[in-house]
Order: C-alpha cells, then sequence, then structure tokens
C-alpha cells in the first residue's frame, strides 16, 4: 500500500480524531484555581472517561452549550450531541486517548488550552495506527 493511499484511507479518521478534541467548551470552577490547575484537572477524567468506553462520563466534561467543530464534518452541538460523537468514536474502536495541555492562557472569563494528543484508531482494513495531533479548547 502506498503511502499516499494510506493517508487517503486514514483522512476520515484524522478528521474524527482531531475533531473529537477540537472543541471542549468546559466550566472553569469559580474557585481559587487557575485555569491552569482546572484544565490539568480535567485532562485524566477526559482520558479516563474515554478509555474506559464511558462516553456520558466524557459527556459531562462539557456544559451544555459544547459545540464540536469537525474539520470535515457538521458541527456538533449541546452536551448530548458531544456524548453522542464520543460514543461513535468508542464504538468505531478508538482508545488509548492521551491529552497533553501546552499552553493555557486565561484572560476574564475566558480560557483557552492548546495541546497534544495520541489516539489509536483502525483504519479501514481495521489495523490500528497511532494518531498524533494538536487541539484547542475553549
Amino acid at each position: 500500500m502506498s503511502t499516499t493511499q494510506r493517508e487517503d484511507e486514514m483522512r476520515p479518521v484524522k478528521s474524527f480524531a482531531f475533531a473529537a478534541v477540537l472543541l471542549l467548551s468546559s466550566a472553569l470552577s469559580a474557585a481559587a484555581q487557575s485555569a491552569r490547575e482546572d484544565i490539568e484537572a480535567a485532562l485524566p477524567k477526559f482520558t479516563d472517561a474515554f478509555n474506559s468506553g464511558n462516553a456520558a462520563a466524557v459527556g459531562q466534561l462539557y456544559t451544555e452549550d459544547a459545540a464540536l467543530l469537525p474539520p470535515d464534518g457538521k458541527r456538533v452541538d449541546g452536551r448530548k450531541g458531544v456524548e453522542e460523537f464520543w460514543q461513535g468514536a468508542i464504538k468505531g474502536g478508538m482508545k488509548n486517548l492521551t491529552l497533553k495541555a501546552l499552553e493555557v492562557e486565561e484572560s476574564a472569563n475566558l480560557a483557552y488550552e492548546v495541546g497534544a494528543f495520541t489516539l489509536d484508531a483502525p483504519s479501514k482494513d481495521g489495523a490500528l495506527s497511532t494518531l498524533v495531533g494538536k487541539y484547542i479548547v475553549v
């Protein structure tokens, strides 16, 4: 199989994986913790829930008005929609998600995180490939 053909087969999987972590609109606590501390605390909750196949727990990490913006798909709105999106990823065989916050900025009542992820995802032939990418959370 050529590299180009392999890349073409992986494009939908990469897009799905990228979209899955593209926009996580999580509520930052009003407590004394900084945005970085809140985000660092949320990352293992997210990966643990995803890697255990618990899409409902992943969904609970999003606000009711959350939005996912898949690069090759329709916008996914709301906590329930996001939960269904994650359930599709889990049922599709995605696993072994890791997340790492690289940059966190906050100003007044807004914060964003830029991070990196790895994820094992099946290709069309069923073989797992490790995807490496970046994401942003607002």
